[in-house]
């Protein structure tokens, strides 16, 4: 019967962990944003859009005024872009998960504050919001 309750014990806490990582993980990478909170943080704060996606996808459609960096460009060429580092840095790559990579990079670099579109351009596109080709 002891042994029962640590394995249910386990399995519990084990489900809690799974439950509460990407909240972790917001946390540690930078704040997740659904698509009405960046529009937001875009018209209010003066967020800079920053798409991770390659070029070519860029320029299949992308946010109004995004820049593009692709991620694997991040820590060599995001000087070129001369961003202030004091304004709100919106990220947004296909899926969400190369932005939450790129917001540890970023906040280490100077980044003041990161925010993630939740579900990238795909949650975007799904909240009918427009598109730039």
């Amino acid at each position: 019967m002891q042994t029962d309750n640590l394995a249910l014990i386990g399995v519990m806490a084990a489900a809690g962990l799974a439950l509460f990582m990407p909240t972790i993980s917001t946390l540690i990478s930078g704040v997740g944003l659904s698509a009405a909170e960046a529009t937001s943080w875009i018209n209010r704060r003066k967020a800079v859009v920053l798409d991770l996606r390659p070029v070519a996808d860029f320029k299949g459609g992308h946010l109004p005024n995004a820049k593009n960096l692709p991620f694997s460009l991040i820590s060599s060429d995001l000087d070129r872009l001369k961003l202030d580092r004091k304004l709100p840095l919106i990220l947004v790559c296909k899926s969400g998960v190369e932005s939450r990579k790129a917001a540890q990079q970023l906040k280490k670099m100077g980044f003041a504050e990161v925010g993630l579109l939740d579900g990238g351009l795909k949650a975007w596109q799904t909240a009918n919001l427009p598109l730039v080709k």
